[in-house]
């Protein structure tokens, strides 16, 4: 058989790229039909001509078409960093974007001023009582914000300021380049996605050079990274203090739908189950020959995971895995590959990191990432075809319903995953092979619990830092390395204090706070996958099920609809959390000499 695209394909979406004249007459529509709603809502208007169905019809179909806009966009700056007319693109569909959130601001306004037995009533209406719990929490979120003209205005200046800081990220990745010397002492020179592959090969004295090679290049454009998180994070700061919200955590936890409470409780259950991880390291340390491991060795690969594997061996993997849980999965995650919804080239000027992003006015998703035969790279791609196949069974649904926080996006992600990895751990035969996936499981445990945690600790202490003033080069440094010490339990030799800078999540201002959703994504899929196991091939549809009500549910009502769980209590995540210790106590098992 012919062999899998690894380029996906955008023209079937708006033909022509970042010239596409299909996609100028979108942004065209989209501009006239905001300009539609905002007439409907103004006060000249008036209040009793305002039609709640009319609007939120018309609301809906703008969200859409700006998400798939938005889409599109991050999609060609992905795959070529320089391309200029895609960044212009970028600037137009942020500034569609400020305009339709000034006009949201005074839809929620509107909302916020009916009455509530008219509210109750209208809610109660066929066409919008689909959308209820999506209107309902906007008119709720609508009373803890500024005035409805200071927020428009807000969204307005973040087009050029905090938006524009954002974008500017983007210029500084493009800046960056890596040399790579090979064995036969050849040069290279590589983009950020093709250099970060190398700091997980197999060879120790590769990943060393790497990872000296990817310190200092960031070392060069920490001066640029620094000025532009400063930046992100004072205008953030300043927005919040005038909408009267203390915490910095606030936008973050309404977006996601949980509460504080579930937070809290998720971290203090891995907090206490990090020394069975410490185990694993220290084991890992020995097996590598090293007193402590370097951040570069954490995701070093053990045992046959050295291994290339070839993209069209991934893929069929894959889908004969997805198979033993849902034919549907499975046939969706096949089409995927055979109609190029992916782009996995590894070939230089691409954007480092992976994602999956969505074209719901379409309804289909594309999805990025630059594949090199690792066995990281594989897992990499089951976890996107999880947030494909999300949404996938959410396509029928009201726009509005489709609009799911990330913590949820990532159960499905992180389901994808377990479900690879548990069936290609049972199925190896090889013990070196099997090491080497149970280790690959492991370290993903490591990520969430770990290098998440160092994230969000980080974070935390950023802003609390940056509330005095400008923060330096040498104190983000600091505040890293001190925030991979202790989410690392003090069980590495060097670490990454340049993680900073390197890390495109810092610096995005559509979602704050881009860590710690991960780890509840992970928790919470195997608390899902443990039940998907109990109750066998019956739980396929209810796990759909759970997916659909993921954009019009908070956490915690998903969890006691679903699982009949408690999420704002321990319990739940520290019976998730002691799977891990089940796999590290294996390894240490296969490992002992």
């Amino acid at each position: 058989m012919k062999g899998y695209p690894q380029s996906w394909n955008l023209d079937v979406i708006y033909e022509g790229g970042s010239g596409s004249s299909a996609f100028a007459q979108e942004l065209k529509g989209i501009e006239v039909d905001i300009a539609q709603l905002d007439a409907a809502l103004s006060p000249e208007a008036g209040k009793d001509s305002f039609e709640l169905e009319r609007c939120t019809e018309l609301l809906q179909s703008v969200l859409l078409r700006l998400r798939q806009s938005e889409s599109f966009v991050s999609c060609l700056l992905a795959q070529n960093v320089k391309d200029s007319a895609a960044s212009a693109l970028n600037d137009r569909v942020k500034t569609l974007a400020a305009r339709f959130l000034g006009v949201l601001t005074r839809f929620d306004n509107t909302l916020r001023e009916i009455g509530e037995e008219a509210w109750t009533k209208l809610l109660g209406q066929e066409k919008l009582s689909g959308v209820a719990f999506n209107l309902a929490e906007r008119r709720e979120l609508a009373k803890r914000k500024m005035a409805p003209e200071l927020e428009a205005l807000a969204g307005d200046l973040a087009v050029d300021g905090y938006h524009g800081w954002s974008d500017y990220y983007n210029v500084i990745v493009a800046r960056a380049k890596f040399t790579d010397i090979g064995k036969n002492g050849e040069k290279k020179i590589l983009s950020a996605g093709q250099m970060q592959n190398r700091l997980s090969d197999g060879d120790r004295s590769v990943r060393q050079a790497a990872f000296a090679e990817w310190e200092r290049e960031w070392s060069e454009q920490a001066e640029l990274c620094a000025e532009t998180l400063n930046r992100i994070s004072g205008f953030r700061l300043k927005l919040y203090e005038k909408r009267g919200w203390e915490s910095v955590l606030q936008e973050t936890l309404q977006m996601n739908r949980m509460s504080e409470a579930t937070l809290h409780a998720m971290w203090s259950a891995i907090g206490e189950s990090k020394h069975v991880l410490v185990r694993y390291l220290e084991r890992k340390a020995k097996l590598l020959g090293v007193e402590k491991l370097d951040w570069h060795d954490v995701e070093a690969p053990i045992g046959s995971a050295t291994r290339t594997i070839p993209y069209d061996d991934a893929a069929a993997f894959i889908v004969e895995q997805f198979r033993t849980f849902s034919p549907e999965l499975a046939d969706f995650s096949e089409m995927a590959f055979k109609d190029a919804w992916i782009e996995a080239e590894d070939r230089a000027g691409k954007r480092p990191g992976g994602f999956c992003t969505a074209f719901p006015k379409s309804g289909q998703t594309r999805i990025f990432m630059t594949y090199s035969g690792t066995a990281s790279n594989i897992s990499t791609l089951a976890h996107e075809l999880g947030h494909a196949y999300h949404q996938h069974v959410m396509n029928d649904l009201p726009a509005l319903s489709q609009e799911y926080a990330m913590n949820v996006a990532e159960t499905a992600s992180t389901f994808a995953e377990l479900i690879v990895s548990d069936c290609a751990m049972k199925a190896a035969v090889d013990p070196d092979e099997k090491l080497g996936l149970l280790e690959d499981k492991i370290q993903r445990s490591v990520a969430f619990f770990m290098n998440i945690h160092a994230r969000f600790l980080f974070e935390n202490r950023f802003y609390d830092r940056r509330r005095e003033g400008l923060v330096s080069i040498e104190e983000l440094n600091a505040l890293m390395e001190a925030a991979q010490r202790e989410a690392y339990c003090d069980s590495l030799g060097e670490v990454h204090p340049h993680f900073w800078a390197s890390k495109l999540h810092f610096y995005l201002t559509d979602v704050p706070f881009y860590n710690f959703p991960y780890t509840f994504g992970y928790l919470f899929s195997a608390g899902i996958y443990a039940r998907a196991l109990k109750e066998g091939a019956d739980f396929k549809e209810r796990y759909v099920s759970l997916l659909r009500d993921t954009g019009r549910m908070s956490v915690e009502q998903l969890a006691k609809k679903h699982l009949g769980v408690n999420v704002e209590e321990i319990g739940f995540w520290r019976d998730a959390a002691a799977l891990t210790a089940v796999d590290v106590e294996q390894f240490l098992e296969m490992t002992n000499e």
